[in-house]
């Protein structure tokens, strides 16, 4: 016999007080906090219960009594239904006063730990416009909002290219214009779009893993070159070219056009083949008169002009004289590293993914650097006392983990190399504060500076210097 299903309450006149993860915000109803997607502090609304818990509920707001009055239009056309830039509809200079909120309180909160005054967080100069790469998934089952199927509104195809739905794998939301990158991104995947209609090429279906379109990746660099891949699922040399040639032909600002079949169950590409159709097989960006070599594959910070503010305060906060041993720690495709390479006597750099290495290395040869050193592997695994014993002490090591922090084997080893300077720069404050208290018996916070990578989202970049007690 089925669970009979709970009628969830609603709640009316509640007034939104703070922001929470995720990008929702949040009220309190009799002591009991709940989690609200697409408000704002100040709004006053009636909301729907969607989930409900002994100490927690998530609901959605029906109808606004009141909106707050720093509240601003959400410029997107696709607000509220893209899961992305949910900070839309707060203007730029409250979104980055909650980022700066959301930096003390995970270093006061998680890591309990003595810390000096945090230093004001330093803004994105563009608030659009700021991405160099987006990807799109190709789906013939797009979207239909509940306004749409209310309404009766059934589009003449259900082919789309655009972003998942959050939670519904299967599900891609058809996007007409996104605003995060050059407007190139909309003309490239709006073109694909109607010549594939036009021409009767099949979109992915993601449940039974059939069609041609799969996916498409735009990337932009700040020397104004331009990367597209487009993925497809099968093999149809006829079809493939004919679409390739007529992008091509279309947009000749494109510097390399890129192509990749995967017919896995996944959309990965890190494993397979990419094809060079037209130009090159890279771009390039460029910073302080360092060139960097972007890849399909490769990492690269998704906002140029930001990464640039970013690197240049770990620069600071190393204090390099051109002396020191430097180790740079997830050195991705080794950015940090080359960028402080000039003011150091040598640095080395590990990174788990070997592709991203081998970037590293060409980046350090076309930038004439001949005092780095880059090595592949598991970082628990490579970095270890022998390591260090075998390779020196480093003055001062940068650590820019993924969102999960550092494993307690690599904080045991810093604690062991005893460096002279840590330079933290972590995308989650969270993970970040709780590493900083498992470091904090022999370092302490010397400096903290927030920086915002991406606006219009929850997601802030935190650089913490750490000196030795």
């Amino acid at each position: 016999m089925a669970r009979k299903k709970k009628n969830l309450p609603l709640l009316e006149n509640v007034l939104i007080t703070d922001v929470a993860a995720e990008g929702k915000a949040l009220a309190k109803v009799d002591d009991c906090v709940v989690f609200v997607p697409y408000v704002v502090p100040g709004d006053i609304v009636d909301l729907q219960v969607t989930k409900k818990k002994h100490n927690y509920m998530e609901a959605r707001a029906v109808r606004f009594e009141k909106y707050a009055d720093k509240r601003c239009e959400a410029p997107c056309r696709h607000y509220g239904t893209c899961g992305g830039c949910k900070w839309q509809i707060l203007p730029y200079e409250e979104q980055i006063k909650y980022k700066q909120k959301q930096v003390v309180d995970n270093l006061t909160r998680i890591g309990k730990i003595e810390l000096p005054e945090i230093s004001p967080i330093i803004g994105s100069a563009k608030i659009y416009g700021y991405r160099n790469k987006l990807e799109f998934t190709f789906s013939n089952k797009r979207w239909l909002s509940f306004e749409d199927m209310e309404a009766g509104h059934v589009p003449a195809s259900m082919n789309g290219v655009g972003f998942h739905i959050p939670g519904l794998f299967d599900k891609v939301l058809d996007i007409e214009e996104c605003l995060l990158q050059d407007d190139i991104n909309n003309q490239l995947r709006n073109e694909i779009r109607r010549y594939a209609e036009e021409h009767g090429l099949t979109f992915f279906d993601l449940r039974s893993q059939v069609g041609f379109l799969r996916t498409m990746m735009v990337r932009t660099s700040s020397t104004g070159e331009l990367m597209l891949i487009v993925v497809f699922h099968e093999e149809d040399k006829a079809k493939r070219e004919a679409l390739l040639q007529h992008l091509g032909d279309t947009f000749p600002q494109i510097t390399s056009l890129l192509y990749v079949i995967n017919p896995k169950a996944n959309d990965t590409i890190t494993d397979l083949e990419v094809h060079t159709f037209k130009g090159n097989d890279c771009i390039y960006e460029e910073m302080e008169g360092l060139r960097f070599k972007v890849g399909p594959k490769s990492f690269y910070q998704t906002n140029s002009e930001q990464a640039y503010e970013l690197y240049k305060v770990a620069r600071n906060f190393a204090g390099l004289t051109g002396e020191e041993l430097v180790y740079d720690l997830y050195t991705g495709t080794g950015t940090i590293a080359n960028f402080v390479a000039r003011q150091s006597k040598r640095v080395i750099g590990i990174e788990y993914v070997p592709e991203a290495i081998e970037d590293a290395k060409v980046n350090a040869l076309l930038n004439q650097l001949d005092n780095t050193y880059f090595l592949a592997g598991d970082m628990k695994d490579i970095l270890t006392q022998e390591f260090i014993e075998a390779n020196g002490r480093p003055d001062v090591i940068i650590t820019d983990p993924p969102r999960a922090g550092m494993h307690q084997d690599v904080i045991d080893t810093i604690l062991f190399a005893e460096p002279q300077r840590i330079v933290y720069v972590s995308c989650n404050p969270a993970t970040q504060a709780r590493d900083l208290a498992l470091l904090d018996a022999k370092y302490k916070v010397a400096a903290v500076q927030p920086v915002d990578m991406f606006p219009h989202t929850h997601h802030v970049e935190n650089v913490v210097l750490l000196t030795k007690r």
